[in-house]
């Protein structure tokens, strides 16, 4: 005697050797002993063979026609062996039964499950949509593979095209067009990227940097909704000052400016101006809404997304020929000794004299100049600024001086910056065609350091006067700079011990960055109140909405960050192809990594093993790749002594900056080839500022 049973959903034969009341004791074809629960036991049978019989019924049941069998099934709750006499006949042997069972279980959107081996006809109108469900599933299924194919052969579909950016990185797994995606890549062997590439869904390099970046961060659309810039309501006074911005030529956004008193009198105030749209823009407002969404501007070669509509920064600019609206800081010096004497905070309207551009002025604003040397060459808006801007020369050196006195060490300026221009724009936005010319532009070149060294001191003082009131700002802070502490943001006056000063509370950019605006408002509260100030302040201590700008901000600043970092990398291989570069000299960071000499490029090398770091070399390049922003070289000769690459190597170690973050990050793709199967359910500037 053989039997049939159900063993967790799954239909087993063997021999029966024994039984009780309640189990019994079957021999599996494999020769196992199994113990099997009587109420398990399905179909009892003589012949065929267990494993013959399995078979047959298998082939059988595969002959069954669903519709008829739904037909033929009554109406009411059956078993296997009723659907098998009136499906073959009355007369329905085991391995008809079986074939019944098996097409039973196997088609549970006809059949419902209502026992062992007992089931029910699903209703017709359910049945209706489990195969129309069936049939768009096929249909689908049948799309994937077609959409697949095409991929293979090298042809992009329109559906994949247009969903491209949401498959690389933010993909809905359950989707056809991801599914065909992961297909193609799995049956032709071929990284997603390369796939996309290879079937023209990527045509442009810049596009794809572009496009991505905004799908992450804009995904609305970099434009502004329809809002108008507040007045300023308050009767401030008018300023006894002349005062100057510097900025660069491509500089809408003029957050600050400086003006000079009493120069030759033995007492100077130094007057440190900001753009005051916080006097306006009020917490919660639409505009305030607006800035906090974006949180900074975002910068790049050639282009560059605002974090306030163009409007709205025309209003709060301090732009030259105007009574600008302004939070001014000014401090008092002893003429002859720089000791400070003294400092205040107004909100007033500042005349702006001067708007000057420091790319145009560089090569006539020099140390020389600075301290008497005439020259004919020099441009008549600066001529009359030449003793204004030799104080604070004088200043700005000194206040370094001492910030480098708590550093414990001094600021390394061995590095450029560099600049990119690119020529023929069309329209706003780069085509990633344009040519791009780079420049650089010293460190310390007497107008950086003027205007950082009184970002510095305002930063610091601001930051250190809200401590005083018992108002929270958003500091940033560096506990040390040994290796690996990161500069930090919070509410706390910290010391920044990259910058050497007791605090530092950003609030020189309000025009451009949020956590300044923010800053701005408790400044301004403090300027109105004094000791009281915490009482009315837009932000009280440990106030949650402080630590969620905080977070946002961090967040949305590494992201503007890195992408600003990645198209400077584009346009720099953009430069080598475009000038014909194959070689450049370089030295050597760590490892195989070295740091081009005279463009803003650092890579990986081969043939660097066993040189020692700061080795000066000559390295031959490889074939760049504009998506995944690399470009690879060989060392071909060493061009310096071992005593010169360890003197190279100090300097390079006293450098700041994380070597790491100058070279490409790699693309991370959300698509996962290995989870096809298993799919998912739908889902700047300078620190000083």
């Amino acid at each position: 005697m053989h039997i049939l049973f159900d063993e967790a959903g799954k239909l087993l034969t063997g021999r029966l050797m024994s039984e009780a009341e309640s189990s019994l004791q079957v021999e599996l074809d494999s020769g196992k002993r199994v113990k099997v629960k009587a109420a398990n036991t399905l179909l009892r049978f003589d012949k065929p063979a267990p494993a013959q019989l399995m078979q047959a019924a298998q082939l059988m049941a595969d002959t069954m026609e669903l519709d008829l069998a739904y037909e033929f099934a009554p109406e009411e709750e059956f078993g296997f062996a009723e659907l098998a006499a009136e499906y073959f006949s009355a007369s329905a042997g085991a391995t008809e039964q079986v074939a019944a069972l098996i097409t039973l279980q196997g088609a549970p959107h006809y059949f419902r499950r209502a026992g062992k081996g007992r089931y029910r006809k699903a209703p017709p109108e359910v049945l209706a949509q489990a195969l129309a469900a069936i049939e768009k599933k096929k249909q689908v299924q049948a799309q994937i593979e077609a959409w697949s194919a095409e991929l293979v052969a090298g042809r992009c579909p329109e559906p994949i095209r247009e969903q491209l950016y949401r498959i690389l990185f933010r993909p809905d797994k359950n989707a056809p067009e991801y599914k065909a995606v992961v297909e193609a890549a799995r049956s032709s062997h071929a990284a997603p990227l390369a796939l996309l590439q290879n079937a023209g869904a990527i045509t442009s390099a810049y596009q794809f940097h572009w496009q991505r970046f905004l799908f992450e961060q804009f995904p609305k659309g970099t434009g502004f909704p329809s809002l108008q810039a507040p007045a300023v309501v308050d009767d401030l006074p008018l300023a006894p000052v002349q005062a100057f911005s510097i900025d660069d030529s491509a500089t809408t956004e003029i957050d600050d400016a400086l003006s000079l008193q009493g120069l030759g009198s033995g007492t100077v105030v130094v007057g440190i101006h900001i753009a005051a749209p916080g006097l306006a823009v009020l917490p919660d407002s639409p505009l305030d809404q607006l800035a906090r969404n974006r949180l900074s501007t975002v910068y790049m070669p050639g282009h560059k997304i605002t974090m306030l509509p163009d409007e709205v920064v025309n209003t709060y600019t301090l732009e030259a020929g105007r009574d600008c609206p302004a939070v001014s800081l000014y401090v008092t010096f002893d003429e002859a000794t720089l000791t400070v004497q003294d400092s205040r905070t107004a909100l007033e309207r500042v005349p702006i004299a001067h708007n000057l551009r420091h790319d145009k002025l560089d090569t006539f604003i020099t140390p020389a100049w600075l301290d008497g040397e005439a020259s004919d060459a020099t441009p008549a808006e600066i001529a009359d600024l030449q003793p204004q801007l030799a104080f604070l020369w004088r200043l700005a050196r000194h206040l370094k001086a001492q910030r480098e006195v708590v550093r414990g060490k001094p600021e390394n300026f061995n590095r450029p910056d560099y600049t990119f221009r690119l020529e023929g724009v069309q329209g706003n936005e780069p085509e990633g065609s344009e040519r791009v010319l780079i420049g650089t532009r010293s460190r310390g070149a007497p107008l950086d350091l003027m205007v950082a060294e009184a970002m510095i001191l305002a930063n610091s003082t601001w930051g250190q006067w809200l401590a005083d009131c018992g108002v929270p700002g958003i500091y940033r802070s560096q506990a040390s700079l040994a290796p690996g502490i990161k500069v930090r943001m919070g509410t706390k006056a910290q010391p920044h011990a990259g910058i050497g000063v007791k605090c530092y509370a950003w609030s020189t950019s309000p025009l451009r960055r949020y956590v300044d605006l923010v800053n701005q408002w408790q400044i301004i509260a403090c300027a109105r109140h004094g000791k009281t100030a915490a009482l009315v302040a837009p932000f009280k201590p440990k106030d949650a909405n402080l630590f969620s700008v905080i977070s946002a901000f961090d967040a949305a600043y590494a992201a503007y960050n890195g992408f600003q970092g990645g198209m400077e990398r584009f346009w720099t291989l953009q430069y080598l192809r475009q000038n014909g570069i194959t070689e450049v000299t370089a030295s050597l960071i760590r490892d195989n990594l070295v740091r081009a000499d005279d463009l803003p490029l650092v890579m990986q090398v081969m043939g660097g093993e066993g040189l020692p770091r700061g080795a000066h070399v000559r390295v031959r390049l490889g074939q760049s790749d504009d998506i995944l922003l690399e470009v690879h070289g060989t060392v071909i000769e060493r061009l310096d002594t071992p005593a010169d690459s360890l003197a190279d190597a100090a300097t390079d170690e006293a450098a700041e900056g994380d070597d790491d973050e100058a070279l490409a990050a790699p693309i991370a793709l959300a698509i996962d080839v290995d989870e096809a199967d298993n799919p998912a359910p739908a889902a700047g500037p300078a620190e000083n500022g």
